[in-house]
């Protein structure tokens, strides 16, 4: 069975969509980032004040063994696609879906967010976004607009699934 992973920015909406997929698809939802804590006993904010390869490093083993799962969702770390090595093992097994959601967008939601990269100042989300964007595209097997309202998104993603079901079947 297909899993099933979301990548996008950080704050897009992975991980409450990809709760809510599981729930509706009766799967298991995997945060990566918290996986990455539990199974590494230590805090991503600790990694950072390491290095930042330190903490690519660490969501790299995150990933490859996220990626021996079946049929689970997954929702990834907003910088899990500038590693090709992350990419191919979780496409591999897994259909990758992009939420994207713009850069405004992102701020709005993450007031009084304590995430590493995007602590330091707004202009850094919007530099997130320019520098990623072309790789979200290129990983993903379907896009999914999360700038109106959630509902609409998750409808998005349900049909996006429904339609991957059929083709499998």
């Amino acid at each position: 069975m297909k899993d099933i992973v979301l990548i996008g920015m950080p704050a897009c909406g992975k991980t409450m969509f990809g709760k809510m997929l599981a729930q509706s698809l009766n799967r298991e939802f995997f945060d990566a980032d918290e996986v990455l804590e539990q199974r590494e006993k230590r805090s991503i904010k600790s990694f950072f004040a390491e290095s930042e390869a330190a903490f690519r490093e660490a969501e790299t083993r995150t990933l490859k063994f996220l990626s021996d799962k079946d049929g689970v969702v997954i929702a990834t770390g907003g910088g899990a696609v500038l590693s090709e090595l992350n990419m191919k093992m979780l496409s591999e097994n897994g259909i990758v879906i992009f939420i994207d959601r713009r850069p405004e967008k992102v701020l709005a939601s993450i007031v009084g967010d304590s995430r590493p990269l995007l602590a330091e100042d707004k202009q850094r989300v919007f530099d997130l976004y320019s520098e990623r964007i072309e790789l979200y595209r290129k990983y993903a097997d379907y896009i999914v607009d999360n700038n109106g309202m959630p509902e609409d998104t998750f409808d998005q993603l349900v049909r996006i699934w429904d339609r991957i079901r059929e083709n499998l079947e």
